[in-house]
């Protein structure tokens, strides 16, 4: 099969041959065309020419490591990014999904899991173009709304200063470097908890009631946090 048969283009970004050799065989059985680079440099050209729908990228890298490479990527781009890594303690999940990344694969794993979640990170994804601007002040703006990433403060529309806690603020963080995509549950509990201890455990249904009551006119019908029914919670920017 050519490359411009394909229907979906990923960028795999990983320094060892045989994973990028590999994955590239076998995601070919899935109609994927997957092109293999070896560190950021390579990476970069490889955007400037062509578009992706998904990026997996290592974070173990030579020069720029992963991290810091999802990190500029996100400042210019939404395409989902799949870390893979061989450090899969909990401290760096949280890290790199905070960081910006969809979704979080520890070395060794199985390819076929490789492809379930590349599928499942194109579901939630939207390509409808994102109303959220970041000021050189480090504040979200959204809706009139305008979120202060250094002091966490939340100004209304009608210049009301809205408290949030701490786990509230990561949760809407998640939501606006995000927006337009369906973010699970699993994701949102991950992003509320931070690295403290699980305090949403039990239900980040009500951590999610507990934002829509502060922006939403009627939270009872929701514009803003839309939930989509056996998938999660989605910012909608209007």
């Amino acid at each position: 099969m050519s490359e411009t048969a394909a229907r979906l283009r990923i960028l795999l970004v990983d320094d060892d041959p045989d994973i990028g050799t590999l994955l590239s065989s076998y995601l070919q059985k899935f109609d994927i065309h997957c092109q293999a680079v070896t560190d950021g440099e390579a990476m970069n050209r490889a955007l400037a020419v062509a578009d992706y729908d998904v990026i997996l990228l290592d974070v173990m890298l030579p020069g720029d490591d992963g991290l810091t490479l999802l990190r500029q990527l996100r400042e210019t781009s939404n395409t989902p990014v799949i870390m893979l890594t061989a450090r899969g303690e909990f401290a760096d999940k949280v890290f790199g999904l905070e960081s910006g990344a969809d979704d979080y694969l520890v070395k060794p794993f199985d390819t076929r899991e490789l492809v379930a979640r590349i599928q499942s990170v194109l579901r939630r994804s939207q390509s409808g173009p994102a109303k959220v601007r970041t000021t050189h002040n480090n504040e979200i703006r959204f809706n009139n709304w305008r979120l202060n990433c250094v002091s966490r403060q939340l100004t209304s529309p009608r210049s009301m200063i809205v408290p949030l806690s701490n786990a509230e603020y990561r949760l809407l963080r998640a939501f606006l470097d995000r927006p337009g995509r369906v973010l699970s549950r699993d994701q949102l509990l991950d992003f509320a908890r931070g690295r403290a201890a699980a305090s949403f455990d039990r239900s980040i249904d009500l951590l999610v009631s507990r934002l829509r009551q502060k922006l939403e006119d009627d939270p009872r019908q929701p514009h803003l946090l839309k939930t989509v029914r056996g998938e999660g919670y989605m910012l909608q920017i209007q």
